[in-house]
């Protein structure tokens, strides 16, 4: 096992900070700022920055702390739901950066591939935690929320995370695992 780098912890906790924030910078976006996932973003980012451990923790626990802290998102379905999903992203981008080709195109291909896998894991974990409460969680449902409604976030995540990364990369203050 890889022993834990300072810089690592940091930018976790960084990268949970964010999360915590950037949902009320969003939120002044009207009929806007939830479809911007604003929590994903530090997620994706920091399974790709600090690896895939640090990612699925980060995902997971964001969504249920920022919940406590300030009762949005909703703790059950939501909440609950959202830290699987989001750990599934942050694993999945750490992962697949790590078991990739070092080539640019392959941070595009291991974020679109984390995020159709979190949408997934969101999507099972929705129909199970909506089964307990007997409440329906259709396929319409699944679709609307899981890709429907998220347009806005999915194209500024498919746009801003690889440029983040690569910029990042190029600086040296990242290097390829």
């Amino acid at each position: 096992m890889k022993k834990l780098s300072t810089k690592q912890l940091v930018l976790s906790g960084f990268f949970v900070a964010l999360g915590i924030f950037m949902p009320f910078l969003t939120a002044q976006i009207p009929s806007a700022g939830s479809r911007i996932l604003p929590m994903h973003i530090p997620v994706l980012l920091c399974g790709f920055i600090c690896g895939w451990p640090f990612g699925l923790l980060v995902g997971f626990i964001l969504p249920v702390f920022r919940s406590m802290l300030f009762g949005m998102p909703p703790m059950f379905p939501t909440a609950v739901a959202m830290s699987f999903e989001l750990a599934a992203y942050g694993f999945l981008t750490g992962f697949l950066y790590e078991l990739f080709p070092k080539k640019n195109v392959f941070i595009l291909a291991s974020l679109i591939l984390a995020m159709l896998g979190g949408r997934i894991v969101w999507g099972a974990v929705s129909f199970l935690l909506y089964g307990l409460s007997k409440t329906a969680f259709t396929w319409e449902i699944f679709i609307a929320e899981a890709f429907v409604n998220a347009v806005p976030g999915i194209i500024i995540q498919v746009i801003l995370i690889p440029i983040i990364v690569g910029a990042l990369i190029k600086a040296k203050f990242i290097t390829p695992r």
